[in-house]
């Protein structure tokens, strides 16, 4: 079996990542693509190259673990940001577990760089899943619901 090479470090992406840091108040990132990641934290860099991130345990999912995740019909992530399943604390959720909605239709908001983003629901259907809490923070296309 032939060696890996060993993979060199992108000094502009640290650079990037670590503006973000600045510009959005985290204090840590992580960005990873075809087998690797990087993760750069405020105190200091912390760099490494791995196999890709293994998926959560289904414990750390809202949904039971008899229940598997339909990723097929998930509703994805379109960026890194923080989830709310309301408009605020004293109004019910968007959407509920049984819930019917329609294309179009809020289905919660992601936070990215204080401004709140609506996450609609991308055809009609039915809510079956809801895989993410309220005020998590999600990941570019990390799972958020699954609607049938």
């Amino acid at each position: 079996m032939a060696d890996k090479p060993e993979r060199e470090i992108d000094e502009d992406l640290v650079h990037q990542l670590t503006r973000l840091l600045d510009e959005t108040g985290l204090t840590e990132i992580e960005y990873g693509r075809d087998g690797w990641h990087i993760r750069v934290a405020k105190g200091g860099i912390a760099v490494s190259a791995a196999a890709p991130a293994a998926s959560p345990p289904a414990a750390d999912l809202p949904s039971s673990p008899e229940e598997p995740i339909e990723t097929a019909n998930a509703v994805t992530s379109p960026m890194v940001g923080v989830v709310f399943t309301s408009s605020d604390p004293e109004t019910p959720p968007f959407v509920k577990v049984g819930d019917s909605v329609t294309e179009g239709q809020t289905l919660l908001l992601i936070e990215a760089m204080k401004v709140f983003n609506p996450i609609t629901a991308p055809r009609a259907g039915k809510i079956t899943q809801i895989l993410i809490t309220n005020g998590a923070p999600v990941e570019f296309g990390e799972p958020l619901l699954v609607l049938e």
